[in-house]
């Protein structure tokens, strides 16, 4: 523990933190800022007060760092060191530690919007720019500065702007801690290649796998099409290679956020003696995530980001390139524990000319109706037109969220939540199910069973590994007309009309 570069400067972090409401600590992959920061501070007494909360983008973070930090600290998770994702957690009056997502935060906020339970909050993965970290970015600002009881806030990336996030947390002093924990070689293509990337990869993958030394595999793909096929492919390769008494065993493994969590867990499972482990991934393991054993790095250059289209009111999932933030991290990986390789299938003037600095932020590509909706649920009388964003989205998008849950009956016409809205804010599913779903809080006559509930389901409409009764379920549920008692659906009620009755 003592080797990691975080740890040489603990002194500095506790002494910079405790002076200063807001921290910014930019530290390269593999420091071991995401297990060692809140460690450290726990260490250093600043939790006697409250406890340190460390937010992640993604479940499957939040889980693996609680469990590893736990196994450091000598206790079980939920114990002094704990987790909460949506619909599971694992924490006690004794934690004081609390790995959660930045959505599970954002729903504290509705119940506490002092987060006084809270000593310190960690922002981990900055870089990243969720649409949750956006608003909690503006929310925690103001609170730091409000809050009676003191709260220092601590945001935490390997790549990001410090001068950007200093100058918009009020000048607030920027900590670089260089130093990965091992080196990592990167190799681009010498030219373009017309091949796909997916067939790029997976011949990459082989390639490694038949003539590189030991060590596991991590390749990066955008989507769960695309990683069943390229495991197919690789499985039945390694199967008909003629010279199989020659080649190694291996494990192919899927990792992917719709994947359930006892299969995401196989990820963190080492390999048997003189096997070899190749893991195919989305950017699920981008950050956060160490996946002992990963010595190479097979990185497409590409990612499925998420954008809304205010026109049409949908969002599409669209495979484009990703920032050299993301290369960035991506190499990382290959460094956690021993020295790597990383191989970019992509030229070095790809890198250089053409991919985007950073990756623009969820707020400014994504529908806002369930940010806007948080913010107006808030007990702070927040002006979400003028709400102090560090990267302010247009004023039509900020509108049109606003438009849609009147619409939905979730605001007044003056802009004020309705108890309706406020009912909406709580559910943990998505706007889009909002208006199928008030028709299932309407059947005052009905008593659906609560393993029935979308909320507690995974999407019914995706191709999975999920157990097909299920799904077969959800489509007689919403499809037969013999769902609803009398034969037909109840109307919808007008967005205006009380909501007495819906539960």
């Amino acid at each position: 523990m003592a080797a990691l570069p975080v740890r040489e400067v603990q002194d500095l972090i506790v002494s910079t933190v405790k002076a200063n409401r807001v921290t910014v600590v930019m530290a390269e992959t593999g420091s071991g800022k995401t297990t060692q920061i809140p460690q450290i501070l726990l260490e250093a007494g600043m939790a006697e007060s409250g406890g340190i909360a460390v937010t992640q983008p993604r479940r499957v973070a939040a889980v693996s760092v609680a469990r590893r930090v736990a196994e450091e600290r000598r206790c079980s998770v939920g114990q002094e060191v704990g987790f909460a994702i949506r619909f599971e957690q694992r924490c006690s009056s004794e934690t004081r530690i609390l790995y959660l997502t930045d959505g599970m935060l954002m729903r504290e906020c509705l119940v506490d919007d002092q987060l006084s339970k809270y000593a310190v909050i960690v922002l981990d993965e900055a870089h990243e720019r969720t649409l949750n970290t956006d608003i909690l970015f503006g929310v925690l600002k103001s609170l730091v500065q409000t809050r009676e009881q003191p709260l220092h806030l601590v945001v935490t990336s390997a790549t990001l702007d410090g001068d950007k996030f200093s100058s918009y947390f009020r000048g607030c002093p920027v900590l670089t801690i260089p130093g990965r924990c091992f080196p990592v070689q990167l190799s681009h293509l010498l030219e373009a290649a017309e091949q796909p990337y997916l067939q790029l990869a997976v011949d990459k993958a082989l390639d490694l796998h038949l003539y590189e030394e030991a060590g596991d595999i991590l390749v990066f793909l955008t989507g769960q099409a695309e990683i069943e096929q390229a495991v197919a492919e690789i499985t039945s390769e390694i199967a008909n290679m003629p010279e199989h008494d020659a080649c190694p065993p291996a494990i192919i493994i899927p990792l992917y956020a719709a994947l359930p969590p006892e299969q995401q867990a196989r990820v963190f499972e080492p390999a048997p003696d003189g096997c070899r482990r190749i893991i195919v991934a989305t950017n699920v393991a981008e950050t956060s995530i160490t996946v002992d054993g990963v010595v190479y790095v097979v990185d497409t250059g590409v990612v499925k980001q998420k954008a809304y289209d205010p026109h049409t009111g949908m969002e599409t999932l669209t495979v484009t390139s990703i920032s050299k933030v993301q290369a960035i991290q991506r190499s990382g990986r290959a460094g956690r524990t021993r020295p790597g390789k990383c191989f970019r299938l992509y030229t070095r003037a790809d890198y250089d000319q053409r991919m985007p600095a950073e990756t623009v932020p969820e707020i400014l590509r994504t529908s806002l109706q369930a940010a806007v909706l948080h913010l107006k649920t808030l007990p702070l009388q927040v002006d979400v037109l003028h709400f102090d964003y560090m990267d302010a989205p247009k004023r039509g998008a900020l509108e049109d969220a606003l438009r849609h849950l009147y619409l939905l009956g979730a605001l007044t016409r003056e802009g004020a939540i309705t108890p309706l809205g406020r009912l909406m804010a709580q559910l943990p599913w998505s706007l889009c199910w909002h208006a199928p779903c008030w028709l299932l809080l309407s059947w005052t006559a009905w008593a659906l069973p609560s393993q029935w509930w979308p909320c507690s389901q995974p999407n019914p409409f995706s191709r999975g590994t999920e157990d097909p009764s299920r799904r077969k379920a959800w489509v007689i549920m919403f499809s037969s007309s013999a769902s609803f008692r009398g034969g037909r659906p109840p109307t919808m009620p007008h967005p205006g009309a009380p909501t007495r009755g819906c539960l």
